[in-house]
Parts: C-alpha cells; structure tokens; sequence
C-alpha cells in the first residue's frame, strides 16, 4: 500500500514511542513529536485505523498501537524480543534508539561506499557531516562508522559516507590458542630467552616448568630486568605470574575486550579448567588480515 508522507510521519512516530514507553500512545504524543497538530493527527489515525495498521485501545491509558502490517508497510521487521543495536551520533549514545537495518548502496565505487541506515527511534538530531556509530550488532558484532550525508524522515533512515566497518569472527578462542607453544623454562637466563624470542620472531613466550605454565616472559619484562641491573636474573625472577585466564569458549570479541580492559598481550586460555594454551594480540590481528 502506498502511503502519504504525513501517514508515515504518524507510523513511524507511533513505533517509536511505543518502543519507548512499551504502551498504547497517544495522539497528542505523536503530534508533539512530529510538529503537527492534534487534530491533524487524530484524522490521519482514522484512515490508518480502516487500512488496519493501528489499533486503538480504550481506558485512560489507552491510545493507539501499531499493528504488525505497520511494520510490514514500512519495511521493519517486528520482533517479540529484539536486540538493541547502539547509534552513536558525534560519540554521543542516542538514547531509545536502535538500527533496524543496515544496507550498503555503493560497493563497487573505486573510492567511496555509503550505505544507508534504518532507525527505530528519533533520528531528527542528525545533520549533514555528523560523525556516526552504529553496533556492535549482536550476532557479528559489526562495528560502522562514518559520516552523515542526508536523511530522509519519511522513512526514518540515515544516509551516510562509511570510513570503517569492525567485525570479529564469532568462533570461541579455542579455534585461535596456540596449544604447541614455544616456551621457555623457569630456570632460562635473559640471554636463552631473549634468544628464543628473537629466533621465533615472537614477543613473547608461557614459561613453563612440569607440563605447568608458571607464567608470560615477554622484551618488556627483560628491558625492565637489563634497566635494573638484573643481568644473571632466572626467567621465573622477571616473568609475569599474574596473567588473566579466558575459558576456551570465550568468544573472540569478548576475548579482546579483556585485552583491552587489563591492557595486556596475552591471555591464557583454559580447556576444562586448566591452562593449556595462549592467545596474542599478534593472533587476533592475524585473524584480520583479509588475504
């Protein structure tokens, strides 16, 4: 069905609010949102009434409420239970607003790809040149950002220049832990360590002594123990012992949100309980690389 431009002005204000504050709405609340006036609104709900794409309920908390061929006259999904997917706008969080759809327009342009956004909530705050967020969406955790270049409020979406898109596979860490790791033993100098690392270009190596990792020795713990005079030091006197362990279901995303949080480049994964592999940020890049 063909709707007038005001009629999807109503619709769209309808959903939005109704996701809101998760009851009927009323007429004077839509007015208020989309600038118009009561009556003008009252009489469009009429006809959308006869088209069935709004209900009213009666009581002094009644109102209207959008039906499911509201959404499908507008291209929305309705969902029971949706996902909230975050819209940032100039770093800013946009509040009771979530990303509906996401569809890329140009992807074979040899400089430029926009795509186009499709908002639940109020999008009339964005302006042409806005910097914009969208995700991390729950299944993917895609991260798009980039640069506003037109919208349209007839159809609550936002047109905008990409400049990234950020997305880690959804395996756990397990597919990515390195299980023969090179290792070093408790009772290695600097000067073995320092040796091995250099011959495997690695930055650092698990120390492991009994089928045990003891701890991570990496350059930064062997310039700290060289700057402080600590020449003839055994590797298990400059290791780091207190090293944060990830189960081996742990998701890639989540994986790299712990490297974040403790600012560090390793991580010990554990199968059933036990240490037995080790993650790098080097592990997690390499992942990214597109071949």
């Amino acid at each position: 069905m063909e709707l007038t431009p005001i009629q999807k002005d109503i619709l769209i204000a309808l959903i939005n609010l109704q996701r809101e504050k998760d009851r009927a709405v009323k007429g004077e609340e839509i007015a208020e949102l989309i600038s118009r006036n009561p009556g003008t609104v009252r009489n469009q709900m009429q006809s959308l009434k006869v088209l069935g794409l709004v209900e009213g309920v009666p009581g002094p908390k009644g109102g209207y409420k959008a039906t499911g061929e509201a959404y499908e006259a507008l291209s929305i999904t309705a969902m029971d239970h949706e996902a909230a997917v975050p819209i940032y706008r100039n770093e800013n969080l946009v509040e009771g607003a979530t990303v509906a759809q996401i569809s890329f327009t140009t992807v074979r342009h040899p400089d430029l790809c926009h795509g186009m956004i499709k908002v639940l909530g109020n999008i009339k705050g964005f302006e042409q040149g806005d910097r914009v967020q969208m995700g991390p969406t729950p299944v993917n955790k895609l991260i798009v950002r980039g640069e506003i270049v037109g919208r349209d409020d007839t159809q609550n979406t936002l047109v905008f220049s990409i400049s990234e898109m950020i997305s880690l596979p959804k395996k756990p860490v397990k597919n990515y832990a390195r299980l023969n790791m090179i290792s070093i033993s408790g009772n290695a100098s600097i000067q073995e360590t320092a040796r091995l690392l250099v011959d495997h270009s690695i930055h650092g190596a698990p120390v492991i002594d009994d089928d045990e990792i003891l701890g991570v020795v990496t350059f930064t713990d062997i310039g700290d123990a060289v700057a402080s005079g600590k020449m003839t030091a055994k590797v298990k006197d400059i290791m780091t012992r207190d090293l944060i362990t990830v189960d081996s279901e742990t998701s890639l995303y989540n994986a790299v949100k712990v490297f974040d949080k403790h600012d560090i480049g390793f991580l010990l994964v554990s199968f059933d309980g036990k240490p037995k592999g080790i993650l790098s940020k080097k592990d997690v890049f390499h992942e990214l690389i597109v071949y």
